[in-house]
């Protein structure tokens, strides 16, 4: 029974989930252009915002980096640049403690002025609600599992997450074995970084995908011209 459940959960939950997120998020920018936004409340709360949200976004997104480098890099990678498995748990640990505990004040700061404001809860979809509820939990489970790493610091249970991870993103039968046996917390951590994948369609988390970073690439400047008020003025005469 365990055997099965735990094949369903990390060997099949995972394309389903990803199956939805990338086809879900597809069909909602395809037919549902005018909900492909964040709603915005910025004008309450105004400080309390720019503090949760910087906070939160530096966080996630350094979160989100380190958990895609050093779960799909090949272990071989890291093997030829000379970076032993004790040395990644090591920074995996230090560099995702520090944006961990970043990410937890700021989304602290978010949830608490979306549930304790009145003004901004009445506002509040359930789902808007819900995504950061669920993300709060996700960040506490991912913290809980620091001192549980600290306890293998040779790298060895790294090396498992990574198996698995690598296993499931090249479709290799079998790939739910390598986490068969780690930590309780680690496998709802897991599960539910899945679920946020599945729920990523129908939140407002699909934002992500229309950050602006092509600003970068942008060759020259934009100008901008102030109005003249006197020809203004006159035209308006």
């Amino acid at each position: 029974m365990a055997a099965t459940l735990n094949y369903i959960v990390f060997g099949w939950y995972p394309y389903f989930a990803l199956t939805v997120f990338l086809a879900g998020s597809l069909i909602r920018f395809d037919r549902e252009q005018y909900t492909w936004k964040a709603s915005s409340s910025q004008i309450l709360r105004k400080r309390q915002l720019r503090w949760g949200s910087n906070l939160f976004h530096l966080g996630i997104l350094a979160i989100f980096a380190g958990h895609l480098v050093g779960l799909l890099t090949p272990i071989q990678v890291f093997d030829a640049i000379g970076v032993s498995h004790g040395a990644k748990q090591v920074l995996a640990i230090v560099a995702g403690g520090v944006a961990g505990i970043a990410c937890f004040v700021g989304l602290s700061l978010l949830l608490h002025r979306r549930l304790f404001d009145a003004r901004i809860r009445s506002t509040s979809s359930f789902a808007d609600t819900a995504i950061l509820v669920i993300l709060f939990v996700q960040l506490c489970l991912g913290l809980l599992t620091i001192p549980l790493s600290l306890g293998h610091l040779d790298g060895h249970e790294m090396v498992k997450f990574m198996t698995w991870a690598q296993g499931i993103a090249y479709l290799q039968p079998g790939a739910s074995q390598a986490i068969a046996d780690v930590h309780p917390i680690f496998k709802a951590h897991i599960a539910l970084g899945l679920t946020i994948f599945l729920l990523f369609p129908f939140t407002r988390l699909v934002h992500v995908w229309s950050a602006p970073v092509w600003y970068l690439g942008r060759r020259g400047y934009q100008i901008v011209r102030t109005r003249d008020r006197r020809r203004v003025a006159a035209a308006s005469r």
